[in-house]
C-alpha cells in the first residue's frame, strides 16, 4: 500500500532552516505529483510547494518563494523540502502528499491540482519557529 513518512521537523529560531524529508512506498513515484502542505492552528492546510516527478517542475506559495525549495530523489522516491529563513508564521504541521494517477498520461497537471485532490497523506511533521 502506499505510504508516506514525513521527518525532519522541530524547533529553530526565526532566520533559521531545516530540512523536511518525506520517503514514499508503493507506487510508482515517477508519475505522480507530490506537494507539502501546512496547517497552523486555527487555519486551514495550504499547499506550500508541489513538484512534477517526471519533469521537475515546481510550484510555490508566494509567502515561501525564494526562501524554500522542493526537490525530489526518483531512485530513492524521496521527497524534501529545504527551508531557509524560516518565519514565525511557518509555524505549523507540514504534511507531505501525493497525487497518484489512476490513468496515464494523467488528465490533469501537477500545478492545477488542488488540496482535495491528492489521493495520499502522511502524518505530517511539526515545525515551530520562535521569535
Amino acid at each position: 500500500q502506499v505510504q508516506l513518512v514525513e521527518s525532519g521537523g522541530g524547533s529553530v529560531q526565526a532566520g533559521g532552516s531545516l530540512r523536511l524529508t518525506c520517503v514514499a512506498s508503493g507506487y510508482t513515484f515517477s508519475r505522480s505529483c507530490m506537494g507539502w502542505f501546512r496547517q497552523a492552528p486555527g487555519k486551514e492546510r495550504e499547499r506550500v510547494a508541489s513538484i512534477n516527478i517526471e519533469s521537475d517542475g515546481t510550484r510555490y506559495t508566494d509567502s515561501v518563494k525564494g526562501r524554500f525549495t522542493i526537490s525530489q530523489d526518483n531512485a530513492k522516491m524521496t521527497l524534501y523540502l529545504q527551508m531557509n529563513s524560516l518565519e514565525v508564521e511557518d509555524t505549523g504541521m507540514y504534511y507531505c502528499a501525493a497525487f497518484v494517477p489512476s490513468r496515464w498520461p494523467r488528465a490533469r497537471t501537477c500545478s492545477s491540482l488542488n488540496r482535495a485532490e491528492y489521493n495520499y497523506w502522511g502524518q505530517g511533521t511539526q515545525v515551530t519557529v520562535s521569535s
